[in-house]
């Protein structure tokens, strides 16, 4: 029973390491794979698929730690009561269409990373983990940033100035892909400094050349919520772990050195001598349009408080305010928080606070605790992956970080290997009940039984999200064709949808 139950565990480890390089290689090279539907809708399918799996997986494998699953309730309870939150909201407008569909996706975001967390901190596999994400995560963006020097060549050898334009490549707006770079600039260093392979030479160069154009990209496109979102970050892990942490951040200074290299040479002096005319992005000072969104957000919050105006209200709500109504719709506010808050309400944005006082708290136990025993392994994973979270969090204050597929689908890793690393090991002991309540039989049953209520609960979400899609499609051409307006991304591609007319 016990070799099983260790090879269960290794096949599991490893199928979700390599769900998370394929969601790695749909985020970064959409456009290479053939997608009859489009990019955006592809990554959105391949995320309801991978948030469906996972929480079942981490069902059956939590399935023989019942005794400390189940008693726990103190690390679980946060979680759970946010996902509930999103669902108890959405019931009360169950009679509206596709009511279910961003609750749905919400509840099971958050949900997922916690409980695939949960099981890979009981089963003691969290550094295996992180190794792994973070080699998925180098690899596939190192490619990614070779290619982008391909389409740079090509680009400056046409006389192109303008590179902004065409790099990064494979995003439908620069924002998508500065979310990615805010979850992995981070983690680059981890693989020159833990692992396996921390001392090889070629691997150390791959990883410096990786994030070093990375950091070049960023620079080139300017973009603001990512590099205060790094920039945040790296200095709220240095204030946490202090010298622990320089290792770490000695790495990230010399990637962030590199990509202003690249930047001068690529983006300035190659083009000043190929050009007659130099195009440079800068950064700009002003709000670019989204103060009158955070308004209208804060009053849709206040409007029916605390309980919000119901799931995707912002897309079919009469204006609140003269502002807005003067922008015209958008597809959400560009701020996560304030749109929870318009649509969900203020309660389950406190919720959401106290999952992420509930982190914090795992964080500085776990600090102390590795600080005791003297673990700087462990403390560069804590460096690296707070620092990744935390600028995520940060930029989500100013973009769609948890709305956009791509960028679902990396950091629901990232969460995952955060949450592993902080939340504590359960011992018995330290439970609510005695072991001999929930026999092995009744074990078996009640996880059976969750497991297959999980099923049909995604089952019945995944039809709602394919109605939805046949709707969006079939709306798309009277909104793109009749009504000649730009694409709104929200959900679908097609944001816009349900319209009011």
């Amino acid at each position: 029973m016990f070799a099983f139950r260790d090879i269960n565990q290794g096949i599991a480890t490893v199928l979700v390491s390599v769900l998370a390089g394929m969601s790695f290689v749909s985020v970064l090279f959409i456009d290479l794979i053939p997608t009859p539907f489009g990019g955006y809708a592809e990554q959105r399918f391949f995320l309801i698929f991978v948030l469906g799996l996972l929480v079942l997986m981490a069902v059956v494998q939590c399935a023989d730690q019942a005794d400390t699953l189940l008693f726990s309730f103190r690390i679980v309870a946060p979680t759970a009561f946010l996902c509930v939150g999103f669902i108890v909201v959405a019931f009360a407008y169950r009679a509206q269409s596709y009511a279910w569909v961003e609750p749905g996706m919400f509840a099971l975001f958050f949900l997922a990373p916690f409980f695939t967390g949960y099981w890979v901190s009981q089963r003691g596999v969290e550094k295996t983990f992180a190794a792994a994400l973070v080699y998925v995560c180098v690899a596939v963006c190192g490619l990614y940033g070779l290619a982008s020097v391909n389409v740079y060549l090509f680009a400056i050898s046409g006389g192109f100035t303008a590179l902004s334009d065409v790099i990064p490549w494979g995003f439908v707006n620069v924002r998508y892909w500065s979310h990615i770079a805010t979850w992995c600039l981070p983690l680059m260093p981890l693989a020159v400094l833990v692992g396996p392979f921390r001392h090889n030479r070629m691997l150390r160069l791959w990883v410096i050349l990786t994030a070093g154009l990375w950091w070049w990209v960023l620079l080139l496109t300017m973009s603001r919520g990512s590099l205060l979102g790094i920039s945040f970050g790296a200095v709220l892990s240095f204030l946490l772990l202090g010298r622990r942490a320089m290792p770490w951040l000695r790495v990230v200074l010399l990637s962030l050195a590199l990509g202003l290299l690249f930047w001068l040479v690529l983006s300035i002096l190659v083009p000043f001598f190929l050009a007659e005319s130099v195009q440079v992005r800068g950064v700009s000072l002003d709000g670019s349009g989204r103060w009158p969104l955070f308004a209208e957000a804060w009053a849709m919050s206040v409007e029916q408080f605390p309980f919000g105006m119901g799931p995707q209200s912002w897309l079919t709500h009469e204006p609140l305010t003269e502002a807005y109504s003067m922008v015209g719709r958008l597809g959400h506010p560009h701020n996560m928080y304030l749109l929870w808050a318009a649509e969900y309400g203020w309660i389950v944005l406190c919720l959401l606070v106290v999952v992420i006082c509930q982190a914090i708290i795992y964080f500085f136990r776990k600090r102390y605790e590795l600080k005791r025993t003297g673990s700087s392994e462990e403390l560069l994973m804590l460096s690296a992956f707070c620092a990744s979270v935390a600028g995520a969090m940060f930029h989500a204050g100013a973009s769609a970080v948890f709305l956009a597929p791509g960028s679902m689908l990396v950091g629901l890793f990232v969460l995952a290997v955060f949450w592993s690393l902080v939340i504590p090991n359960v011992r018995l002991g330290s439970c609510l009940a005695p072991r001999h309540i929930v026999g092995g039989n009744y074990r078996g049953l009640l996880f059976g039984v969750l497991a297959i209520g999980i099923l049909m609960a995604w089952l019945f979400w995944v039809g709602e999200t394919l109605e939805y899609f046949r709707d969006m499609l079939a709306d798309l051409e009277i909104y793109s064709d009749v009504d000649k307006r730009p694409i709104l991304p929200r959900f679908w591609f097609h944001g816009y949808f349900p319209r009011d007319s």
